[in-house]
């Protein structure tokens, strides 16, 4: 994962978007008035896009993956009292930063930026070469892990 700021006029944020997003697995884009007033400047996280091996089409969506998930209240009392932050707490965390980002779990939020950021963490901890949005990573191995329990 790395770091890019662009400085730019204004008028050219949302081209610049898309194309770092196309270029990109990227995460949500901040944007700041630069010093001189009158460029902008964009702040986002990103990992290079790779081929994957097979399509991240057939990849489970939100709704699919954590459709037998725990209920998030159980969920942040379990990673609250795990002793060991091994890959399955990683796998829960980010899954449920990924469920609340999503919108699926009612009264609670988490931002997008702390979704990617903690999908990030878990495909560094896998030692992964998927080439999909972390995300979306972490919905599959989610999926997998409950199939698997």
């Amino acid at each position: 994962m790395f770091d890019i700021r662009v400085i730019c006029d204004p008028a050219d944020t949302d081209h610049i978007v898309t194309a770092l997003s196309g270029a990109f697995n990227a995460g949500p884009v901040n944007v700041y008035p630069a010093r001189d007033g009158s460029r902008t400047r964009l702040y986002l996280r990103a990992e290079h896009k790779r081929t994957p091996e097979r399509s991240v089409m057939d990849w489970p969506n939100a709704s699919q993956a954590y459709a037998t998930a725990p209920h998030a209240g159980r969920e942040l009392d379990w990673l609250d009292a795990a002793e060991e932050r091994g890959r399955e707490w990683w796998l829960r965390r980010a899954a449920l930063a990924d469920r609340m980002a999503a919108g699926l779990v009612p009264g609670r939020t988490a931002s997008t930026g702390d979704a990617f950021d903690l999908a990030c963490h878990l495909m560094a901890l896998d030692g992964t070469d998927e080439g999909c949005n972390p995300r979306a990573y972490v919905r599959q191995q989610y999926a997998r892990w409950v199939n698997n329990r």
